[in-house]
């Protein structure tokens, strides 16, 4: 039988410090270990107890969340789970959080939430059994740097899901589109609000209309769609045109929005006409909607072990048979536009 996963809870707040060692306290197979109430007291608790993970909040004194997130990932690499507030700041900093190397984030609670810290104590277990090493971040080259090619491309759809380490790998995949990539739809798990700021972040970074999805807006080339997180799951439909849908269920795997709901309705909508693509993260959503898709005859992308921060969706649905080619995640950007019988133009 493995042994706890060894915690260290790291926030100014005593109020907060004791709800974290809570939730994380009812897994019996998380053992919180030590608890610390800025940088300079965790840093010592980090050398005397070396804890399995970290958690850690963004806005403390004296040395922000960030600040000291970029010190761990330099000197003592090791998993780190961001806690972050539900608001537009607390959403920019996690994001940059991510891609500096946390493992993960999850989102302070809110009055009336029925599991505060949601899958705390999962990304805990999975961020231990992962040795996660810290990537750096993907090369972000101004949009104004894309290629100086386009692409023509055929009537295809894209269909990409993703969950832990979803951040950095999302950003290496979409900047490889082009400004005309052809219409791409996105579940990538993520708090409220962390979405509409990551998909803005997307837009800045990359050459294609990057946008959080909303209902009924059609799927156009040039543009990326990205599910919002909370009460709805994204679906793709064709009503006068095909286009994004919102729709209020229950979560799936877990989840919701769900990636084995997106891609469930691109494999009716889409079929053979559709490209789907599943990326590092914990659990197995995503694996039998890829199936579906393969089984319609879209061709089928995962993102190798190798790569991934957390290699369990990939796995599971390599493992289902749901993945004809399994990639390092350098080259599936393109590969996503060999699979879309994209051909190579000069600008016009």
């Amino acid at each position: 039988m493995a042994a706890p996963a060894r915690v260290l809870v790291v926030d100014d707040s005593p109020t907060m410090r004791g709800l974290i060692t809570a939730v994380l306290s009812q897994d019996p197979d998380v053992s919180v270990i030590g608890q610390a109430g800025d940088a300079m007291e965790a840093r010592a608790a980090i050398k005397q107890l070396n804890p399995d993970v970290v958690t850690l909040d963004i806005e403390m004194p004296n040395m922000n969340g960030l600040e000291f997130l970029e010190k761990i990932m330099k000197l003592r690499p090791m998993p780190v789970i961001m806690v972050s507030t539900m608001t537009h700041r607390g959403a920019e900093a996690t994001l940059a959080a991510l891609e500096i190397g946390a493992f993960d984030c999850v989102a302070k609670p809110q009055p009336g939430d029925a599991r505060p810290f949601g899958e705390l104590a999962e990304k805990v277990k999975a961020a231990a059994r992962s040795q996660h090493r810290h990537h750096a971040a993907p090369h972000v080259q101004p949009v104004s740097a894309a290629p100086v090619a386009d692409f023509r491309v055929g009537r295809k759809i894209v269909a990409i899901g993703s969950s832990t380490g979803g951040v950095e790998a999302l950003i290496a995949v979409l900047q490889k589109f082009p400004r005309n990539c052809p219409p791409t739809v996105i579940t990538q798990h993520m708090p409220p609000t962390f979405t509409k700021s990551f998909a803005e972040r997307l837009n800045r970074l990359c050459a294609p209309v990057v946008e959080e999805a909303t209902d009924g807006a059609r799927l156009e080339i040039g543009k990326i769609y990205l599910a919002p997180g909370g009460e709805r799951h994204l679906q793709v439909s064709n009503a006068s045109a095909p286009c994004c849908r919102l729709v209020e269920r229950a979560p799936v795997n877990g989840h919701r929005p769900s990636v084995d709901v997106l891609f469930d309705s691109v494999a009716e909508l889409a079929g053979r006409n559709a490209v789907g693509v599943i990326l590092t993260g914990m659990g197995r959503d995503g694996a039998s909607g890829l199936l579906k898709m393969r089984h319609a005859g879209a061709r089928t992308v995962g993102q190798n072990e190798k790569t991934c921060v957390v290699y369990g969706m990939p796995r599971v649905a390599y493992e289902l048979g749901a993945v004809e080619h399994q990639l390092p995640l350098s080259s599936i950007g393109e590969e996503i536009l060999k699979l879309t019988a994209a051909r190579k133009e000069g600008i016009e």
